[in-house]
C-alpha cells in the first residue's frame, strides 16, 4: 500500500467519530456574537452536561460534510466511562476522498474502538491489499509518533457527546431558541459561538489551536430528560466549509466491544513502515 492510502484511511475513519463527538470552527462574523448569556440557559446546560455524562451509553447517527473532500454517514454505540469505546459503520456517500476509497473497493467500512486503540474493516478488495487481512489497527500511542497524531489519539481517548455541552457553557453569547420536535422528543434548543481562546477545557483548546481553529459553532437540543437529542456544529476551514450532525439516542444501551481476530489483522505502524520504504 501507498503511504498516501495509509493515511486516507486513518482521516476517513476518524472522521466518523469526528461527526459523533468533535468540534470545528465557525466562519460566523464576531459582530453578530451578543454580549450576555442568560443565567437559566447556563443552568440548564450544565445539567444536560451532567446528566448526557452520566449516562455513559447512546446510540449515536451522523453525517459529515467536508467540503467537497468528503460526505459520509456514522451509525452505532458509543460508551465514554473510562475513555471511548464503541463500534460504528461508516458509509462514504461523496467528496473526492470517498472516490478514492470508492477506487480501493470501499464503500463502507465497519470502525470498533477500544481503550488502546481502533481498528477499521475495510473489506475483501481492500485486504487484497494486505496479504488477506480486513482489520487495520490504529493504536493511540503509535499515533501519537506521528505528525498531527498527538492530538489524533487525545481526541480518540477523550472526547464525549457531552463536550459539545460543555463547549457551549463556554460560549458568552448562548441563546435559547424555542422548544422543538427531534426525533420525535420535546427538546429545547441553544445555541452559540465560542472563541477557542475562552475554552476552559485546555486539551480541547489546545487540539483546536494547534488546527488553526479561531471560534465554534454550536447548536444543540435538550430533552425533558436533559440529554442531549441532537448537536449541529459548522465549520470554515483551508479544505473548505465543514457541516457536522449527530442524533443521540437510547442512552444507557449496552455496548459491548470486541477486538478483532488477530489474525485478521494488520497494523497501521507496520504498514506505514512498508510503504515508506516501497512507495509504489
Amino acid at each position: 500500500m501507498k503511504r498516501t492510502t495509509v493515511w486516507l484511511t486513518t482521516a476517513a475513519a476518524l472522521a466518523g467519530l469526528a461527526a459523533c463527538t468533535s468540534s470545528g470552527s465557525s466562519d460566523r462574523p464576531a459582530q453578530d456574537k451578543r454580549t450576555a448569556s442568560a443565567p437559566a440557559s447556563l443552568a440548564a446546560l450544565r445539567t444536560a452536561e451532567r446528566t448526557t455524562e452520566r449516562a455513559r451509553t447512546a446510540r449515536v447517527r451522523s453525517t459529515t460534510v467536508m467540503g467537497t473532500q468528503l460526505s459520509l454517514t456514522a451509525d452505532g454505540v458509543l460508551a465514554w466511562a473510562g475513555g471511548l469505546s464503541g463500534s460504528l459503520t461508516i458509509d462514504y456517500t461523496g467528496g473526492t476522498a470517498a472516490e478514492t476509497m470508492r477506487g480501493l473497493g470501499v464503500t463502507s467500512m465497519e470502525a470498533r474502538y477500544l481503550s488502546d486503540a481502533y481498528y477499521a474493516r475495510m473489506g475483501d478488495a481492500f485486504a487484497a491489499k494486505t496479504d488477506g487481512k480486513h482489520w487495520l489497527r490504529y493504536g493511540y500511542d503509535d499515533l501519537k509518533t506521528l505528525g498531527g497524531g498527538a492530538a489524533l489519539a487525545d481526541q480518540m481517548r477523550s472526547t464525549t457527546p457531552g463536550q459539545a455541552v460543555r463547549l457551549l457553557l463556554d460560549s458568552d453569547d448562548v441563546r435559547e431558541l424555542g422548544r422543538e420536535t427531534v426525533d420525535g422528543r420535546t427538546t429545547t434548543h441553544y445555541a452559540g459561538t465560542v472563541d477557542v481562546e475562552d475554552v476552559t477545557d485546555t486539551g480541547l483548546r489546545q487540539r483546536l489551536q494547534d488546527a488553526d481553529v479561531t471560534a465554534e459553532t454550536v447548536d444543540i437540543w435538550i430533552s425533558e430528560k436533559n440529554l442531549l437529542v441532537k448537536k449541529v456544529e459548522k465549520t470554515s476551514t483551508a479544505n473548505g466549509r465543514v457541516t457536522q450532525t449527530a442524533h443521540y439516542s437510547d442512552f444507557g444501551v449496552r455496548v459491548a466491544v470486541q477486538r478483532p481476530p488477530a489474525s485478521d489483522t494488520a497494523d497501521f505502524k507496520a504498514l506505514l513502515s512498508q510503504s515508506s520504504t516501497n512507495p509504489s
